[in-house]
């Protein structure tokens, strides 16, 4: 759980997770102005607390990471503010455990109007297609939705993936799936259902551009290094 001012949420965000389909919670707290490492220890996950703040990608770096040294097989980035559901964690595990996926992401655009039931604003849903679209064409692909932040990974994926190359911010996610395209590593995608709320966490407008931007130099640099014209870090071993 990569986690940032979620002492309100990330409590009931654990125990909706069904038991069984894990073996350890790890929480990484990026800095936060409220007592969210207190409150994981108090629940006996495992806490890690930066002594700064880097970012969301940033975040996800750390968790990743420990998950890794910790000897996980499979690892479920699950959003601690409760915006994605928990309940359907066992959905994100099996592509991978029954090995037809190293990457799993939670679509909100699989269901037709889930995303709207689910409460999230016309503009991003707006963005969001415009977004997927475009990638999907520099991809070739045709996944339902790249901006998901529920996702689940195999070891061989964290192994083989260049993530600590990746951006700190929001684009983190980005860089991800289309490392996931450039290595053949497969990727499934199941259908999520998420809540908009408000103390669950959400990019405002001008952050939601300058993500936005970042995705289409992702994408960009993603055809320059295919076609041979501009070497990426991201994109090679």
């Amino acid at each position: 759980m990569p986690a940032y001012n979620a002492a309100k949420t990330l409590e009931d965000t654990f125990r909706a997770i069904p038991e069984g389909y894990y073996d350890q919670i790890i929480v990484v707290d990026d800095h936060s102005r409220d007592d969210t490492t207190g409150l994981a220890q108090k629940l006996n996950l495992k806490a890690i607390r930066h002594p700064h703040n880097v970012g969301y990608g940033g975040n996800q770096k750390t968790c990743y990471m420990a998950a890794l040294q910790d000897g996980a097989e499979i690892v479920i980035m699950l959003h601690p503010d409760g915006q994605y559901d928990p309940t359907i964690l066992p959905e994100m595990v099996k592509p991978i455990a029954e090995g037809r996926a190293d990457m799993v992401l939670g679509s909100r655009m699989m269901t037709p109007g889930g995303a709207k039931r689910g409460g999230m604003p016309l503009w991003k849903r707006i963005a969001n297609r415009f977004l997927t679209t475009f990638e999907n064409l520099a991809m070739g692909q045709r996944f339902t939705e790249c901006h998901t932040g529920y996702r689940a990974y195999s070891r061989n994926f964290l192994e083989t993936v260049p993530f600590l190359r990746n951006s700190n911010g929001f684009v983190f996610d980005t860089e991800v799936i289309f490392q996931a395209v450039q290595f053949g590593l497969p990727v499934v995608e199941v259908p999520v259902s998420t809540r908009y709320f408000d103390d669950a966490s959400s990019v405002g407008f001008r952050a939601g551009v300058v993500y936005g931007l970042g995705t289409l130099w992702t994408a960009t640099r993603f055809l320059l290094h295919r076609a041979g014209l501009v070497d990426s870090d991201k994109f090679r071993r």
